[in-house]
């Protein structure tokens, strides 16, 4: 099925660099948004690894021989083992860094989630907006235990606390999701510096406003108008 992909990432107005990764490769059929975190530039470290190991596991002759959620597993698998013996044993200044990662896989008519951390992927199809992946962030745990609502989580102060990330322990278990994909789709991947600063529904109303290019600068506007208080990256897939 054809499709079209868009990507954009900024550092947003407090942070002084932008510790974001991502990578739009449509000859692979691969789309990732990594978030970093960790002192020292190890944030901006930790996602670039992770985007890059995860790209070179995709781009091995034998992924085609693995099934889809194997090659998924095993790009989070060399991803945390790098980033994390990176720490250990290059650079100790840069221990504790890991990395949130989403990504989007095509194989055939088939679309692939895999994902760690707090960064998103959605659905959308006029007119409405789904949340694929699961936070792995304290405040959705609460909010899953019924510990907090919704309304109560929003006014939480650390909602950044994430569970799970990518090299902060060697070793790693993703959550991965298959879809079958259906003309008129659209895929939303993105870092929390739009999913804690734009709400859903505004994401739902720009989606159905907008072409989804035009959407993805819109997305990013918003959370920048919103404070900007994080990076902010955002990658739509379109299919036709």
């Amino acid at each position: 099925m054809k499709f079209d992909a868009w990507v954009l990432s900024d550092k947003g107005r407090k942070r002084e660099s932008n510790q974001d990764s991502v990578l739009l490769n449509s000859e692979l059929g691969v789309f990732i948004v990594a978030d970093g975190m960790g002192g020292h530039s190890g944030g901006e470290v930790a996602s670039s690894l992770a985007v890059t190991c995860a790209e070179e596991v995709f781009k091995d002759s034998e992924s085609l021989e693995r099934s889809p959620r194997e090659v998924i597993a095993k790009a989070y698998e060399e991803a945390s083992h790098r980033i994390f013996d990176k720490a250990a044993k290059d650079n100790p200044e840069l221990s504790g860094m890991g990395t949130t990662m989403v990504m989007c896989y095509i194989r055939k008519n088939h679309l692939y989630v895999g994902n760690v951390g707090d960064s998103r992927c959605y659905l959308f199809k006029k007119p409405y907006l789904w949340q694929i992946t699961e936070d792995h962030s304290l405040i959705n745990e609460q909010i899953r235990a019924g510990v907090l609502n919704e309304q109560q989580a929003s006014q939480v102060i650390a909602r950044n606390v994430i569970t799970r990330s990518v090299g902060y322990e060697r070793d790693i278990e993703p959550d991965v999701f298959e879809r079958e994909i259906f003309s008129g789709e659209t895929y939303l991947l993105c870092s929390d510096g739009l999913s804690s600063l734009v709400t859903d529904s505004r994401i739902s109303e720009i989606l159905n406003e907008h072409a989804p290019e035009e959407a993805l600068k819109k997305c990013v506007e918003q959370a920048l108008e919103n404070g900007g208080d994080d990076n902010v990256s955002v990658l739509i897939l379109h299919f036709e």
